[in-house]
């Protein structure tokens, strides 16, 4: 999960994904229908829920509305959070990077786009929902106490929690 669009969490769950062989579901993906279609409130529910049935799974995305359905089945949640002008930056990068495409952890037929009421979503929400998903989580430990949360909030801890993990995985 992440604070925002443009944090890195879909590039961090593919990452994480090889270093422990444990295949990626992108929200987004299960989400977005062509065109940039939402998908129905319901569906999108039950698709989690088949993912978080299996015995291993990467979830990466946020979606508030679903996020019981992650959280009560996973041992780790890994949060994201970068300061806001990098958030900004990538998600201007990623759209240049994919301009007439559909990224492979997007739903089908949903080309690249930016346009302003998004990038006034992160504007406005940044703060927020930084807060929000801090108390979240807080909430999170207090009620389940097998749950593991990782707040990386720098791109040096990002990817030396990575290293560390493939390390570990290299001396098993």
């Amino acid at each position: 999960m992440g604070v925002s669009a443009g944090v890195g969490k879909s590039t961090f769950a593919r990452e994480l994904g090889e270093i422990l062989n444990i295949d990626v579901y992108h929200l987004d993906s299960f989400y977005w229908k062509p065109n940039w279609v939402e998908a129905p409130q319901e569906e999108f529910a039950n698709s989690q829920q088949e993912i978080v049935e299996q015995d291993e799974w990467i979830i990466e995305g946020n979606y508030n509305r679903t996020y019981d359905i992650r959280a009560q089945h996973a041992d780790t949640i890994i949060y994201l959070e970068l300061p806001l002008l990098v958030c900004l930056y990538r998600v201007i990068k990623r759209w240049i990077s994919h301009i007439g495409e559909t990224r492979s952890d997007m739903g089908e037929g949903c080309i690249e786009k930016l346009d302003y009421p998004f990038l006034k979503y992160i504007l406005t929400t940044y703060k927020r929902r930084k807060k929000q998903m801090r108390d979240q989580f807080g909430n999170l430990i207090k009620s389940n106490s097998d749950i593991k949360v990782v707040l990386l909030n720098s791109k040096t801890n990002i990817r030396a929690y990575l290293e560390a993990l493939s390390q570990s995985k290299v001396d098993d």
